[in-house]
């Protein structure tokens, strides 16, 4: 058994996901600075929008078609290495659709800023959602998991 970090693996993907679009909200709305607009970037909104809710609903389909656990408190409880699908392109294709959602309302708010904000989203979920998860199923399914790492990067 491994030790956590205090806030690993405590605070749900979806708060974490909800939190970051408030800051970023919350950045457009009172920032003096950094509101931008470009030509397209309506359509670069939805095409963002649009492939973070299909790769989030391709992922768990995937999940649930294999029977494991979708639950991000408990990935001791996953019963199968999920790694083809979205998969292949993706080890956290869930977060990535939660990354692409968030791009997607940073770009329809249109403050330069919250790119930042998306940034700092990638870095908390890799500090404390994604390397704790790693670690559990590196336990859980040994050189399997470590050759999926080796050839399928975290993100994208």
């Amino acid at each position: 058994m491994f030790r956590t970090h205090a806030l690993e693996l405590k605070i749900p993907p979806a708060l974490v996901f909800l939190a970051f679009g408030g800051a970023m909200y919350l950045l457009a709305a009172f920032l003096p600075v950094g509101q931008f607009d470009f030509f397209g970037r309506e359509l670069l909104w939805q095409v963002l929008a649009g492939l973070g809710i299909l790769v989030g609903l391709i992922s768990v389909g995937q999940f649930l078609r294999r029977g494991t656990t979708l639950d991000p408190f408990r990935p001791e409880a996953t019963g199968a290495l999920v790694t083809g699908g979205v998969f292949r392109f993706s080890r956290n294709p869930m977060y990535l659709a939660l990354l692409l959602v968030l791009l997607a309302w940073g770009l329809w708010l249109g403050n330069a800023f919250n790119a930042v904000t998306a940034g700092l989203f990638v870095a908390y979920m890799n500090r404390f959602q994604i390397r704790p998860e790693e670690r559990i199923l590196e336990d859980r399914f040994g050189g399997a998991y470590r050759q999926y790492g080796q050839a399928v990067r975290r993100w994208f």
